[in-house]
């Protein structure tokens, strides 16, 4: 059976990752590939139990890079792997970028740690292709408030939405191979299309765009 793809959707608040998520997975299923929708932190009963800690707590850095790790590992043998071995297309709400750039690139853990982790929490099921939205700080903001229930993450300071908006450019441009930065600013049918464009261009064999 032919591996399904591993897809995941970065960026920073309110960036529209949910929204885009959903409209590819609705893409996939109407051309007949089983997909699964999933997020992190979460994706399993102990990884909701964590993300309740981590979005209402204030860990310390190191502290939260455990927590989100041992809800990954969990993630990744009961739910991603499993799936792309059934050969199912997995569509993720944040993944390892998320947490280089939270608990890394703004919180100070170091990167060699963080890599020495994901070799035994992730690998080898990393992301085959990655949307990192991209949006200005004042816009994610704006929608975050809009959506309202905000976690601790969305009430932070502008100054660090600036810094995470920053944050995710340097990590998508570190791994241009993986990573496809996008527009997130446009309308929900155009970051859509371009999204699915990207993907059927790598994936899809002709599939229509």
């Amino acid at each position: 059976m032919t591996r399904g793809k591993f897809i995941t959707f970065e960026g920073g608040e309110g960036a529209g990752k949910t929204t885009q998520v959903a409209r590819l997975a609705e893409r996939l299923r109407a051309g007949g590939i089983e997909t699964v929708i999933t997020r992190e932190p979460g994706g399993t009963p102990l990884g909701e139990s964590i993300r309740e800690v981590v979005l209402g707590a204030s860990p310390e850095p190191v502290t939260e890079l455990l927590l989100f790790a041992a809800a990954r590992a969990e993630h990744v043998a009961k739910v991603i792997r499993p799936a792309l071995k059934h050969g199912t297309w997995v569509l993720c709400d944040r993944f390892i970028d998320s947490t280089r750039v939270y608990q890394g690139l703004l919180g100070g853990v170091p990167g060699d740690l963080i890599g020495a982790i994901e070799m035994h929490s992730v690998a080898p099921t990393f992301p085959d292709l990655t949307f990192v939205l991209d949006v200005p700080a004042e816009e994610g903001l704006k929608r975050t408030e809009a959506r309202g229930a905000l976690t601790r993450f969305d009430a932070e300071h502008a100054s660090y939405h600036i810094k995470l908006r920053d944050a995710f450019r340097q990590a998508a441009e570190a791994e241009p191979e993986r990573c496809v930065l996008m527009d997130g600013g446009r309308t929900a049918d155009e970051i859509a299309a371009d999204i699915w464009r990207t993907l059927s261009t790598r994936f899809v064999a002709g599939a229509r765009t």
